[in-house]
């Protein structure tokens, strides 16, 4: 895990800020669209970044790829989170985030130049569950790419040690029935420290992203956060997928085991399932990012029409 391939210096992609509503509460996005676009109307992935992500974090390369590709991408911000309003801050909720990512979809279909109809959804880490839920809900859409995604809480609970296990559990509690300000606790920490993630170098990874973006992260989130983890069992959704949808997990993932056999006895036609030999992380640096995206933008190339200029856009 060396480098991030690209970042925000040197990016060719033209970013535009916005924003939506999802519940009544503002979420920041960034509409990234080609230098050159091919087309007057394209088609547009919406990126949903992981546990404690926010935009930039970890996608930088991944939409500046897809964009010089052709394709235009959303990035956005959960709320309480970011740039996005919402009290309190760094809380996560599965329930709420799905809405959220159902709110910036919504939002995506409705850009000038997007065309509704071939959108694809990516998420990685805890957002490529979220991603398996929507693909589920929405058969409209073009496709959906979920990169080591957490499918089954309950594994990724298991991988925890007993004592480190009971110490969540007693902030949690503590940070439900305390008044005021959350209790938190580091989003990611070195091999051994408490955090909600320190293995599949965690701490590492955190590094390398502030180093790329040239700003610290905020790294807290508040402690009840732990507990929408086990019951988050987005697996269930695989068989209710009707679009083509790759699972590209990591063999060597303890932070969000991918348990590849189960995976394939949903017997789904429309998942595609790869597994690289990587940790949780790794995908988002050289040298393992150089295979990923190459499999990521071979599977959009694969889907039929996604790439095609919408016929009202040739009129």
């Amino acid at each position: 895990m060396d480098n991030l391939r690209h970042s925000p210096q040197d990016l060719t992609c033209n970013s535009q800020r916005t924003g939506f509503y999802s519940d009544g509460t503002w979420c920041a996005a960034t509409l990234h669209r080609p230098a050159t676009p091919e087309a007057e109307t394209l088609p547009a992935i919406l990126m949903l970044h992981g546990w404690g992500g926010i935009q930039d974090a970890l996608t930088v390369s991944y939409y500046e790829e897809f964009t010089r590709a052709g394709y235009a991408v959303m990035t956005f911000d959960y709320r309480g989170w970011g740039d996005s309003a919402g009290l309190p801050r760094h809380v996560i909720a599965a329930r709420q985030r799905v809405a959220d990512a159902d709110a910036a979809l919504a939002f995506l279909k409705s850009q000038p130049g997007i065309d509704p109809r071939r959108i694809v959804l990516w998420g990685s880490s805890f957002g490529g569950g979220h991603a398996v839920e929507l693909a589920a809900e929405h058969p409209e859409l073009a496709g959906a790419i979920a990169q080591v995604p957490m499918l089954n809480g309950m594994a990724a609970v298991r991988a925890v040690p007993l004592v480190r296990l009971l110490r969540f559990a007693l902030y949690a509690m503590a940070d439900r029935i305390k008044p005021g300000q959350p209790v938190y606790l580091p989003v990611v920490g070195e091999p051994g420290a408490f955090s909600s993630m320190d293995r599949d170098d965690a701490g590492k990874a955190m590094r390398l992203a502030e180093a790329s973006l040239g700003r610290r992260y905020d790294n807290r989130v508040a402690a009840r956060s732990m507990m929408t983890m086990g019951p988050y069992r987005p697996f269930k959704r695989l068989k209710d997928i009707r679009v083509p949808t790759l699972l590209l997990g990591a063999s060597q993932d303890s932070v969000a085991p991918f348990v590849e056999s189960a995976i394939r006895k949903v017997n789904n036609p429309n998942l595609t399932v790869a597994c690289i030999e990587a940790n949780h992380f790794e995908p988002y640096f050289e040298p393992v990012f150089s295979g990923v995206i190459r499999q990521q933008l071979s599977f959009l190339e694969g889907l039929e029409s996604f790439g095609q200029p919408a016929t009202f856009a040739l009129r």
